[in-house]
């Protein structure tokens, strides 16, 4: 986070990508709120006022790690980003999708190392939330293996790491006001979101509008 926070202090403007899959992409379940990519916008370009950087979204519903390997260069490279959040996994751990454990280790760390190689951009993983117990399908029995593998590639690569599942689990007793189905986060989700990658940034003022939105 040291080489973010670094930026953040420059006055060199900055190019922020968000890649992932529906979650990222915050359409349908959020219901016209704002996804947490988009208050990330509103804290940086404006209450930081960091006009001149640039926050892309190029998330796309019902991706796996092989779509985002498959479209890196249209969905990213062209744009020479500096900071890549990646939040994904919640599809290439559904068994219909025939993303296996160590292929998403391996598709995982090919992102990590495409993005690095673009004048040496910073990858930060992203764990994603967890599935409702009892109602993630084909889905909750592997969740939490494909997120271990997001914790052990960042460790290995020395990534940085928003752990968001680690952080709903802790706070489980909200979970079910956190969701709009059993793995697509609600407005409030997002604003969770929002508020661990935040902190994690070294961002966060509970004075500003974005840290004192309300959610359960």
């Amino acid at each position: 986070m040291q080489r973010i926070q670094k930026l953040l202090k420059s006055e060199k403007p900055i190019k922020w990508l968000f890649y992932g899959d529906s979650i990222t992409h915050g359409a349908l379940h959020t219901f016209g709120w704002r996804d947490y990519t988009e208050h990330f916008t509103e804290r940086v370009r404006f209450e930081m006022g960091r006009y001149q950087d640039i926050v892309i979204k190029t998330a796309i519903s019902g991706n796996t790690t092989k779509d985002l390997l498959r479209d890196f260069e249209w969905r990213l490279g062209q744009f020479r980003p500096q900071v890549v959040f990646i939040m994904i996994g919640m599809n290439d751990c559904s068994t219909g999708r025939e993303v296996t454990r160590d292929e998403f280790r391996t598709n995982l760390r090919e992102l990590c190392r495409r993005i690095s190689a673009l004048d040496s951009a910073v990858p930060v993983l992203q764990t994603t939330c967890p599935v409702l117990p009892g109602a993630g399908g084909d889905r909750e029995p592997n969740i939490s293996d494909y997120m271990d593998i997001v914790r052990e590639i960042a460790a290995a690569e020395k990534l940085p790491l928003v752990d968001h599942t680690l952080h709903w689990k802790k706070n489980e007793g909200w979970l079910y006001y956190w969701m709009n189905d059993s793995f697509h986060p609600n407005n409030h989700g997002h604003l969770v979101f929002a508020e661990l990658l935040f902190k994690e940034l070294g961002i966060f003022d509970e004075k500003a509008t974005t840290c004192r939105l309300f959610h359960p």
